[in-house]
C-alpha cells in the first residue's frame, strides 16, 4: 500500500476523535457556516422562482433555470466525495463558498436565460430550499474529527439544529424585497435583484470562517484516492440500498406536494400553509437534540427507527384528519420525530467509517438520496392526478416503514465504538 499523502494544509494525520479546544473551536465554525449556509438557501429557495418570473423568463425556462443549479450542485457533491480529501477539505470548503457567492452574485446582477443558467450551474443555485450540496458532504466528515466519540451524535445534532433553523428562519428573509419595496420605495425586480445579492453575500461570509479552521480537519489520503477497507465496503452498500429506499419514500412527500396537498383538501391559502412549514422546521431542530438525548440511552439504530417508524403513521392519520387545525397538529407532531433519524443515522455512519473514508462514504450516500428525491415527485404528481390526494402518502409512509423494518434487522447488532 502506498504511503499516506497528507492532503494540503495539513501537518498531522487526523485517527481520533478530537475533544480539544481546538477540535471544539472547529465544530463551533463549522456551525456557523452551517447556518449561514442554510440562511441563504432557506432565502432563495423562496425567492428564486419568483425572481426569474419578473424577469420574463417562461415556466420552462424558470424549471431549466433551477435544474441547472441543483445539477451543478450535484457534480459539486460527487466530486466532493472523490477529490474533496485529496485537494484538502479546507481548500474544497473555500472553493465552494466563492463560487456559491460569485454564481450568486451574477444571478443577481444577470439576465437572460442563458447566462443566468450557467451562473446558477456554477454558482449551485438551490431551489429546494433546504442544504444537500457539497458544503455539507464535507462538513459532515469533518465533525466526528471535532468531538470524542461519545459527543459524536450530539455534535450532529447541534450540525442539523442550527441548519433547520436557518432554513426555517431563510424563509421569513425571502421577505427582504417586499419591505425594500414599502419602507424604502424601491421597484419590485430592484428589490428582488438586492435579496439574491443578500443569498450571495451571506455565501461569501463562509470564506474567512473555513478560512480560520485549522490543520485537523484533513486526513491522509493513500495513493491519491480513497481505499475502502472489506468491512466498510460491505456497510457503505447496504446502508446505500437501504438510504434509497427511504429517499424514494422521501419524494413522494416534499414539501411542495404536501404543500399542494393541505391547499387542495383543506382549501387553506399559501400564508397558512408557510406558517405550518415554519412550526415544521422548528420542530425537526428542536428533535435533533432529543435525539442524540435518546441515543445515548438506547442506542443509534434503536434511535433510528424507533422514531421514524411512528412519523410515517401519522402521516396517514393526518391524510384522514377532519380539520385544517387537526391536520397541522398531527403533522407537527409527526415534523417532531420524522427528523431524529438524521443526526444519528449520519453519527452512525461516521462511527464505522474510518477517517480517511468519511469524505467518499457521505458523498456516496448523499448522491443517492439525491438522485431518488429526483425520481420520485413526478409519480407523485401523477397518481394525485389519477388516483387520490392521499396516494403519495400512502406510498411515501409505506416505503419508509420498510426502510425502517429492513434498516433494523439489518444492523441491530452492529453496534459503533462508544455502544460495543
Amino acid at each position: 500500500m502506498a504511503a499516506p499523502i497528507l492532503a494540503p494544509n495539513a501537518t498531522t494525520p487526523v485517527l481520533s476523535q478530537d475533544g480539544s479546544a481546538r477540535g471544539r473551536v472547529d465544530r463551533q465554525l463549522l456551525l456557523v457556516a452551517a447556518f449561514l449556509r442554510a440562511l441563504a438557501t432557506g432565502m432563495v429557495g423562496v425567492l428564486l422562482g419568483v425572481y426569474l418570473a419578473r424577469l420574463e423568463l417562461g415556466p420552462g425556462e424558470v424549471g431549466a433555470v433551477i435544474g441547472s443549479g441543483l445539477a451543478g450542485a450535484a457534480l459539486a457533491t460527487l466530486v466532493a466525495a472523490l477529490l474533496a480529501d485529496r485537494l484538502g477539505r479546507k481548500r474544497f470548503l473555500l472553493m465552494l463558498s466563492l463560487l456559491g457567492a460569485a454564481g450568486g452574485l451574477v444571478v443577481a446582477l444577470g439576465s437572460g436565460f442563458w447566462p443566468l443558467a450557467a451562473a446558477a450551474f456554477v454558482g449551485m443555485v438551490n431551489g429546494m430550499g433546504r442544504d444537500r450540496g457539497a458544503a455539507l458532504v464535507v462538513e459532515q466528515s469533518v465533525l466526528p474529527a471535532t468531538a470524542t466519540p461519545e459527543g459524536r451524535t450530539g455534535a450532529f445534532a447541534w450540525y442539523h439544529l442550527v441548519q433547520d433553523m436557518g432554513h426555517a428562519l431563510g424563509a421569513l428573509l425571502a421577505g427582504l424585497p417586499a419591505l425594500l419595496r414599502e419602507w424604502a420605495g424601491v421597484a419590485e425586480v430592484p428589490a428582488l435583484r438586492g435579496g439574491m445579492a443578500f443569498y450571495a453575500t451571506l455565501l461569501a461570509l463562509g470564506v474567512p470562517l473555513y478560512l480560520a479552521l485549522s490543520a485537523r480537519v484533513e486526513v491522509p489520503v493513500h495513493g491519491g484516492r480513497t481505499r475502502l477497507s472489506p468491512g466498510s465496503r460491505g456497510v457503505l452498500v447496504k446502508v446505500s440500498a437501504l438510504f434509497a429506499l427511504d429517499s424514494l419514500g422521501g419524494g413522494f412527500l416534499t414539501t411542495a406536494l404536501l404543500s399542494f396537498f393541505f391547499h387542495e383538501r383543506f382549501g387553506v391559502g399559501v400564508g397558512q400553509v408557510g406558517l405550518l412549514f415554519f412550526g415544521a422546521r422548528v420542530a425537526n431542530a428542536l428533535s435533533h437534540l432529543g435525539a442524540a438525548w435518546l441515543a445515548k440511552r438506547i442506542g443509534l439504530v434503536n434511535t433510528m427507527v424507533f422514531t421514524h417508524l411512528p412519523s410515517s403513521l401519522l402521516l396517514v392519520t393526518a391524510a384522514y384528519a377532519p380539520s385544517f387545525p387537526v391536520a397541522a397538529a398531527l403533522f407537527l407532531l409527526r415534523e417532531g420525530l420524522v427528523e431524529m433519524d438524521v443526526p444519528t443515522r449520519q453519527s452512525y455512519v461516521m462511527a464505522v467509517m474510518r477517517p480517511e473514508e468519511r469524505t467518499f462514504a457521505t458523498g456516496t450516500t448523499q448522491l443517492v438520496r439525491v438522485g431518488m428525491w429526483a425520481v420520485a415527485p413526478a409519480f407523485a404528481g401523477h397518481f394525485m392526478q389519477a388516483r387520490s390526494l392521499v396516494t403519495p402518502l400512502f406510498i411515501g409512509a409505506g416505503l419508509k416503514v420498510l426502510y425502517d423494518v429492513l434498516l433494523y434487522f439489518a444492523f441491530r447488532r452492529a453496534k459503533p465504538p462508544e455502544e460495543a
